[in-house]
């Protein structure tokens, strides 16, 4: 069993510790539990990418909003914090200047009425969840907002006592104590991506060519960069394309989120996959050695000295036929006289499994017969397993051994 929720976190804006014109800091006003977890630190720089663009007030009360943000710790384990912002009016604002608001330069003292300040409210989890979480930050902020006759600490109490099976496949009840109903199926295996529409969305935003071509990318350790003016797309874009290379795992950076502070990180010699807003977008096209992919306009660009290995043929071929049958399956019966009646797309979630078993079916075809390039040797204290890199140039044409290369 895995606890649901590591940490319950409320960030605020801080008034005392403006960073520069323009620009705000956030500040930690809340935390549950108070002391940290044996097995799980505490996220550190949490502030960062609650606000990803940067803290500022605003002159009116904005839409609250709600994306997950992953942080990776030293051990490379996972922390997945669902973040859901909204505004408070503020009612101590003195020496607050003009310029920290959001679309304002002229200086001077404001009056108490007239902005706006983010608050976030955040769950830590090893656990990836995501329409749960926002569940449960809605009821949470829901009860806040509206006052109602129901205890926050009990609610939060709640949320982090539950404990839910890891994998299994098997359902978990259970209720924060609003009135509410919360179901979890967990997956069959843990290893086993949970998508749930993700990759289907990237098809949609990007095509069936675009997204082959960031998957060659990742594969052949390239640096691709997503940029959206959603936030949540970003999120859910890293996550299709990472959950493409099942049952590889993906051992470089995985930012789908980057602040704005940490904007040089995309300036670093490792492979990455990582998301930024659009409102960067200027600034991450000056990169030289940098796939990017605009989910919002539907185009990636692939700069000229990068050489991008594709797929091999016929798999290459197979590949498309079967993606393009699943993602418009009028395509073959366009030109007929007589078409049969229009065929309806799948469901979401059933389309997103569909496409990602083009994917699975793809690697198995690739590694057919991967076990005769084992060697085993039995000169040491234990026997060691070696693959055999001969053996698989003569499988394989030197085109294959080019794309899978032998560090996989």
């Amino acid at each position: 069993m895995a606890r649901l929720a590591d940490y319950f976190i409320v960030v605020g804006y801080d008034h005392e510790k403006p960073a520069g014109p323009g620009e705000g800091l956030g500040k930690i006003i809340q935390r549950f539990p108070q002391q940290d977890w044996d097995d799980t630190p505490f996220p550190q720089g949490i502030e960062l990418f609650c606000q990803p663009g940067g803290w500022h007030l605003s002159r009116e009360r904005k839409q609250p909003t709600f994306f997950v943000v992953v942080l990776t710790d030293i051990d490379s384990d996972r922390h997945y914090c669902s973040c859901l912002t909204f505004y408070e009016a503020e009612i101590n604002l003195q020496g607050t200047k003009k310029e920290e608001i959001e679309g304002e330069e002229v200086s001077g003292l404001i009056q108490p009425a007239e902005v706006f300040a983010p608050k976030s409210l955040v769950l830590v989890s090893r656990l990836d969840y995501p329409e749960i979480f926002r569940a449960c930050l809605g009821l949470i902020y829901t009860v806040y907002v509206d006052s109602m006759s129901v205890s926050l600490e009990s609610l939060i109490a709640n949320l982090c006592a539950c404990l839910v099976p890891a994998a299994g496949g098997s359902q978990k009840l259970f209720s924060l104590g609003a009135g509410d109903r919360q179901l979890i199926q967990t997956p069959l295996h843990d290893s086993l991506p949970v998508t749930g529409t993700s990759v289907a969305l990237l098809f949609q935003q990007l095509g069936i060519q675009n997204v082959l071509n960031l998957f060659c990318a990742v594969l052949t350790e390239n640096k691709v960069l997503f940029h959206s003016a959603s936030f949540q797309r970003l999120s859910d874009a890293c996550r299709a394309l990472e959950s493409l290379m099942f049952p590889l795992k993906y051992s470089y950076p995985y930012i789908p989120i980057l602040p704005a502070q940490l904007l040089e990180v995309l300036s670093s010699p490792t492979p990455f996959i990582i998301g930024v807003h659009s409102i960067f977008k200027t600034d991450v096209h000056e990169l030289l050695d940098v796939i990017i992919a605009d989910l919002d306009g539907g185009t990636i660009k692939i700069p000229e000295c990068i050489h991008l290995s594709s797929l091999p043929e016929p798999l290459l071929h197979q590949t498309q036929s079967a993606l393009s049958l699943i993602l418009h399956p009028d395509l073959e019966v366009a030109d007929h006289a007589f078409p049969p009646p229009r065929t309806a797309l799948s469901h979401s979630k059933m389309l997103d499994k569909e496409v990602r078993a083009v994917f699975l079916r793809l690697f198995a075809q690739l590694f057919q017969g991967y076990r005769s390039c084992l060697q085993l040797i039995r000169i040491h204290a234990e026997p060691v397993i070696h693959f055999h890199k001969v053996r698989h140039r003569a499988r394989l044409s030197v085109k294959w051994t080019h794309f899978i290369g032998p560090h996989y």
